[in-house]
């Protein structure tokens, strides 16, 4: 059993409790209304955990991370008469945490809300680190603010229902931490394969355990993302192009990003082939997609729509070693030159 861990970011603190059920958890805030926003999918699968709570329920989907379904959902937050000092708690996978994290900072400017992951991407990446936001048209993320949770709740139950495809988008975010933080991750996932995790809990939760502290130890020292917290795009840059163009899961687009980005790093870091193709390979053991079938024309005039632009350069994460990540402006006319064959 894993024990309760509380994190500091510039003196908010976030609690992460484990294998505590939704009731037990909403009884720390008893005194407080408690809304529960809740994934569609997810409520149609875990309906009877969901009894007796106030809940609205967010349509599944990318798709639906939009300035209008938080709109939708604010009004029903008055509604239900939500006050300053009430809680709202999102369950679900990226899409809902986005969400109810962006509606919590923006209503009544900003009440309390709590987190409950429900996938594997979510509870080692997107539930962490208090960016929020909605996505504008093809543009991921353009909308949103910083703003902490009180806590998330990390209950493993809600994986015995989890896709085989989305435990492989999780994995591509802790392959992702390993490659910029942690080569000892990096073998010790080089050793085992998917499996492994879903049959042997222990060895689950010490890996999610593992990722939390990685992620909360970025987002500690660098909250809004000036630098170090930067690291974290790492396949990011092309990846949301990727995601954005193939309408493909975020992790498959990350996973594509990270080759690409280590390919980019033979050019500018001199980071080996040979590292190359063992994040190629491991990417491969996971599940995930490693090249991509896209009209290159079209990929790279979405790349340089990026948030991460900054005037005639465009900001990647690359490489030095596995496990030792930079920040790097590269200059958008030479990308254009060495972009082409990147995910061939």
């Amino acid at each position: 059993m894993l024990n309760n861990k509380t994190y500091n970011i510039e003196g908010k603190k976030v609690e992460c409790l484990f294998n505590m059920d939704l009731s037990a958890a909403l009884n720390l805030h008893a005194n407080k209304k408690n809304i529960l926003l809740v994934d569609e999918q997810l409520y149609k699968l875990h309906q009877a955990k969901f009894d007796g709570f106030n809940i609205i329920i967010i349509p599944s989907g990318e798709k639906n991370k939009t300035q209008s379904c938080v709109d939708d959902i604010i009004n029903q937050l008055l509604q239900f008469q939500l006050n300053k000092d009430d809680f709202i708690i999102g369950i679900g996978g990226g899409v809902v945490t986005d969400i109810t994290g962006y509606v919590a900072s923006i209503y009544k400017r900003g009440i309390k809300f709590g987190l409950v992951p429900t996938t594997i991407l979510s509870m080692v990446d997107a539930a962490i680190g208090g960016k929020n936001g909605v996505n504008v048209g093809l543009h991921k993320n353009m909308v949103g603010t910083v703003y902490q949770p009180d806590f998330i709740l990390y209950n493993f139950s809600f994986l015995e229902t989890l896709s085989d495809s989305e435990w492989i988008n999780g994995f591509a975010e802790i392959i992702k931490h390993a490659c910029i933080l942690d080569a000892s991750l990096f073998s010790l996932l080089q050793q085992h394969e998917i499996k492994s995790f879903q049959k042997d809990e222990g060895l689950l939760m010490k890996l999610i355990m593992q990722n939390i502290d990685i992620k909360f130890g970025v987002v500690q020292s660098d909250v809004n993302e000036a630098g170090n917290r930067k690291l974290l795009n790492f396949g990011h840059t092309f990846g949301h192009a990727i995601e954005n163009l193939q309408d493909i899961p975020h992790g498959a687009a990350v996973s594509i990003g990270m080759v690409i980005a280590a390919k980019l790093s033979e050019t500018y870091t001199g980071f080996t082939t040979t590292s190359t193709i063992q994040i190629i390979e491991l990417l491969k053991r996971y599940g995930s997609p490693v090249t991509i079938d896209a009209d290159g024309e079209t990929l790279f005039n979405q790349l340089v729509a990026d948030k991460k632009r900054t005037g005639d350069e465009i900001q990647f994460i690359l490489l030095n070693a596995i496990g030792t990540a930079i920040i790097k402006n590269i200059a958008i006319n030479q990308l254009r030159i060495d972009y082409k064959d990147l995910a061939q």
